[in-house]
């Protein structure tokens, strides 16, 4: 079957089995690293720090990696982010000991610029072999590979847990590092397209986007993640281990549901948004599904301060978040995918994602610090007014789909 299809899909499909297998180690290194070190004493503010290069880096990656892959390809981008992952991984097998704030972050500073590298990579891919002009392809095709993404991100926060439980930190480490070499090896043999390389040399300025709608998205996007992240990233999993008491592999299996269904609804997203009576999402969409999320960790958070059964109010309210949520990602997913040029995709791909990274980094500093200073209503409410925010820049967006739009 396989070789009935174009050269460029079968390089696709490539680069997206090796994206789903990075994907695997990325969940499960952060459920790794948040569970082992809250077990070493770690404060949730000192966990968080152990994320700040991954974070930070990523939003250098995002700049630097779609420039690299517009001037070398989408292929030599890829390969070199699966070899940092192995190389970050392998640096957290070395005895306990070693294992410092400042080794363990420079280990997740390789793993951020490889996760962004990887993200840019597959993300760009797909916007080369759409036509177009079928934009409701492009939407279900953005929302099956975002969806699936975030559905074995998952599963490796479940993984991750068990690792720890079965081999220990190191160990769980290096099984996962010698899987991924294994892709990686079959990445270098198989990846042969210059996939997205343009046919002019961008310079470096080139990074910075001179598209509105573009901007306006990064800045919404760069909102809407710190909203998930300023209580899911430390807050949620420390309050779960240290006040309702969940063992290891409760606190991964349940985070690992949660996102595997997050990941399905944004595969199914479109059916939400339009598709089946043949709209084409744009502004009004992103706004009321933005307004919707808002609600949630709000209602959330006065649950818990009416003393309601916590187990239960987190239970049902992360459902309910994560549905909505995950149509406005895959939306967000979407539209800058649509918007990006055609002839240096990566560039536009790579600065939207810089801005998701920086959100992240906000959610994740957040997250630790105000948890340790206030408790998770505190980061619940904060959650609410990012969203809010997010809203509010993307009622800047034009109401239809803009071509090539410049300030």
């Amino acid at each position: 079957m396989l070789a009935g299809l174009s050269a460029g899909v079968r390089q696709y499909l490539v680069v997206t089995g090796n994206y789903w297998a990075f994907t695997l180690t990325d969940g499960a290194l952060r459920m790794l690293v948040v569970l082992y070190f809250h077990q070493l004493g770690y404060s949730p503010l000192q966990i968080a720090l152990l994320f700040v290069f991954y974070e930070v880096f990523g939003v250098v990656t995002n700049l630097v990696g779609g420039w690299l892959g517009a001037r070398l390809g989408l292929n030599r981008t890829m390969n070199l982010g699966l070899g940092l992952q192995v190389f970050a991984l392998l640096m957290l097998t070395v005895p306990p000991e070693w294992l410092s704030v400042v080794w363990v972050m420079v280990a997740q500073a390789l793993s951020g610029i490889a996760k962004d590298l990887n993200k840019m990579s597959a993300k760009s891919s797909i916007k080369l072999l759409v036509p177009e002009s079928a934009q409701g392809t492009l939407y279900k095709w953005v929302a099956i590979l975002t969806g699936s993404k975030n559905a074995l991100k998952g599963v490796g926060f479940f993984l991750g847990a068990v690792l720890l439980s079965l081999l220990g930190f190191a160990g769980a480490v290096l099984v996962m590092a010698i899987m991924l070499a294994l892709v990686w090896l079959a990445s270098l043999l198989l990846l042969k397209q210059d996939l997205g390389r343009m046919k002019q040399k961008p310079k470096f300025r080139d990074v910075f986007s001179k598209s509105r709608a573009i901007n306006v998205l990064a800045a919404a996007r760069m909102f809407l993640f710190a909203s998930r992240d300023v209580w899911f990233v430390i807050a949620l999993p420390v309050f779960l281990k240290e006040v309702l008491g969940w063992d290891f592999w409760q606190v991964g299996f349940f985070m690992a549901c949660w996102v595997v269904g997050y990941g399905a609804v944004q595969s199914v997203a479109p059916y939400f948004t339009g598709k089946r009576s043949g709209r084409i999402p744009g502004r009004t969409e992103v706004v009321v599904w933005g307004s919707l999320l808002a609600f949630l960790p709000m209602m959330i958070a006065l649950a818990l301060y009416q003393s309601w059964h916590p187990g239960w109010v987190l239970v049902i309210g992360l459902l309910c978040f994560g549905v909505v949520f995950a149509v406005n990602s895959s939306l967000h997913s979407y539209l800058i995918v649509s918007y990006a040029r055609g002839d240096g995709v990566s560039l536009d791909v790579g600065f939207y994602y810089m801005a998701n990274a920086m959100g992240r980094l906000l959610g994740t500093l957040l997250s630790g610090w105000v948890y340790m200073q206030w408790g998770l209503q505190a980061c619940l409410w904060i959650s609410t007014g990012l969203v809010l925010i997010a809203v509010l820049i993307s009622l800047a967006l034009a109401p239809g789909r803009l071509e090539n739009d410049t300030v």
